[in-house]
C-alpha cells in the first residue's frame, strides 16, 4: 500500500478523494466506489500500489493505437477496480467482480521492477491498461516518471474519468492516450456507465491542448448508443478539436449485466462512413 494522492480530511473525519469526479466521501475502513482506495486510521491508501494482476506483452495495435509506433510491442499493466460501473463491461473480471480477499497473495512488482523487466527484455513502451488506470494513479505515476528517465514511452488507456489536477500532474510523463468515449449522450453515461460525459470530454480536450498523441475508442452497442445524430455530433466535436484524432469503432458483444444483439457489421460500416466525413483516421474493430 501507499498513501494516496489527492484527498482531504473533512470535519466529520471522513476522507474526500479528489482523484476522479466521483469525489467519494470515505469513512474509516471503507473504500470509494472503485474499491481500491481505503481510509485506514484517517489516511487514504492506494491498495493496489505495486500489485498488478496482469502484466502482458501486447502488440501496440491492441490498445488500440494505430498511429503511435505501429508494429511495436508494449508491456501492458493492469490492477483491480474501476471508477465506472458500465453494465456492458468487457473486462469485469478485474474491474468489477472482486472483493478485499482478491488483494491477498498478489505478487508485488515495484516501479523499479517494471523498469527492470523493460531493460532486461529491451522493451521500449509501457501501457497502463486492462482496468481503469486512474484508480492506480500513484503506481502509474511512479512508473511513468521512471520510464521517462529511462527513455521508455508510456501510454494510458482510460475512460477519461479523472479530475483535471491529477491529469495535469500525470500528462507530463505520458506520451500517448487512448480514451473511451462511450457515447455522446449524458443520460447513457449516467444510467449505463455511472459517469459524467463532461469529464471525459474535458480529459480529451486537455490531452489535445497538451499536444499528446490521442486515439479514441467507441464501443458501438445496438439499441443503446447507436443514434446517428448523436454519433455525428460526437464526430463533429472530435473534428473541431483536431481532424487527425484517430477514432476506433469497436463491435460489442453482450457481457456482464447487459443482453443485447451483437453489433451488426452493417451498423459499424454506417458509422464508419459518418465518421470518415469528419475525421481523417477511422478504423473498425472486433470484426
Amino acid at each position: 500500500m501507499k498513501e494516496a494522492s489527492f484527498y482531504i480530511t473533512e470535519k466529520d473525519g471522513k476522507l474526500k478523494c479528489l482523484l476522479c469526479p466521483k469525489e467519494c466521501f470515505i469513512s474509516e475502513n471503507k473504500t470509494g466506489v472503485c474499491g481500491t482506495r481505503e481510509n485506514i486510521n484517517g489516511v487514504l491508501y492506494a491498495l493496489t500500489y505495486s500489485k498488478p494482476v496482469a502484466i502482458h506483452l501486447d502488440p501496440i495495435e491492441k490498445k488500440p493505437l494505430y498511429h503511435f509506433h505501429p508494429g511495436e510491442v508494449i508491456l501492458s499493466i493492469g490492477t483491480l477496480g474501476c471508477n465506472l460501473d458500465c453494465k456492458f463491461c468487457q473486462n469485469h473480471g478485474i474491474s468489477q467482480d472482486f472483493d478485499e480477499s482478491s488483494f491477498e497473495g498478489l505478487k508485488e512488482v515495484s516501479p523499479d521492477g517494471i523498469i527492470d523487466i523493460c531493460k532486461k527484455n529491451g522493451y521500449k513502451f509501457v501501457a497502463f491498461t486492462y482496468n481503469e488506470p486512474t484508480i492506480f494513479f500513484e503506481y502509474m505515476f511512479d512508473v511513468a516518471v521512471m520510464c521517462k528517465a529511462n527513455g521508455i514511452k508510456t501510454v494510458m488507456v482510460s475512460n477519461g474519468q479523472i479530475n483535471e489536477e491529477p491529469l495535469l500532474k500525470l500528462i507530463e510523463y505520458m506520451d500517448a492516450f487512448n480514451i473511451d468515449l462511450k457515447s455522446f449522450n449524458p443520460d447513457f453515461y449516467r444510467k449505463v456507465c455511472g459517469g459524467e460525459i463532461e469529464t471525459t470530454k474535458q480529459t480529451i480536450e486537455t490531452i489535445v491542448k497538451q499536444k499528446k498523441h490521442l486515439e479514441v475508442t467507441m464501443l458501438v452497442i445496438k439499441g443503446y448508443n447507436d443514434k446517428e445524430e448523436e454519433f455525428e455530433n460526437m464526430c463533429k466535436y472530435l473534428s473541431s478539436l483536431d481532424k487527425n484524432i484517430v477514432l476506433h469503432l469497436s463491435r460489442a458483444f453482450p457481457d456482464y449485466k447487459m443482453e443485447f444483439e451483437i453489433t451488426p457489421i452493417k451498423l459499424i460500416n454506417r458509422f464508419y462512413d459518418i465518421a470518415k466525413s469528419h475525421l481523417k483516421n477511422v478504423y473498425k474493430g472486433n470484426i
